[in-house]
């Protein structure tokens, strides 16, 4: 796909409810922890990346995995795996991204930010983890 036939768009991952003192972090193209953050009182998680979007939708990045010829997501990377070698867990989120609305992209297209929230902490009270669920997916003002 062309890159002139790709938008930019800017995307924001909410951690919502993270295990609090669990360092987390987008994944980068190199498998690396990038942007790393933890909760120090149980406030959310912000992490902010661009996303190109062309037709189709198909979606391009550095932050965006894919599996198989349509499925395209996003991890956020927990405990170990985020960068801190004490954390007893080494974990991923895996974010969906290839099932997001064209009216919501096209929305984010006009100058918002799409913003995916997710849960942070599981039923059993450990960093949430494997595919996570949107819980609320919209478009917020830069």
């Amino acid at each position: 796909m062309a890159k002139a036939e790709q938008i930019p768009l800017p995307f924001r991952i909410v951690v919502a409810q993270p295990v609090i003192g669990v360092l987390h972090s987008l994944q980068a193209k190199d498998d690396q922890p990038l942007d790393p953050k933890l909760s120090r009182a149980g406030e959310a998680l912000h992490f902010d990346f661009p996303v190109r979007v062309a037709p189709g939708p198909k979606f391009f990045g550095d932050q965006v995995r894919r599996e198989g010829p349509e499925r395209r997501f996003v991890y956020i990377r927990i405990g170990q795996a985020a960068g801190d070698p004490a954390s007893p867990w080494s974990r991923r989120m895996k974010i969906d991204i290839h099932d997001i609305d064209p009216a919501l992209l096209a929305r984010a297209a006009e100058g918002g930010i799409l913003e995916i929230q997710v849960q942070g902490t599981g039923k059993d009270g450990t960093p949430a983890c494997a595919t996570v669920r949107a819980t609320s997916l919209r478009v917020v003002a830069p």
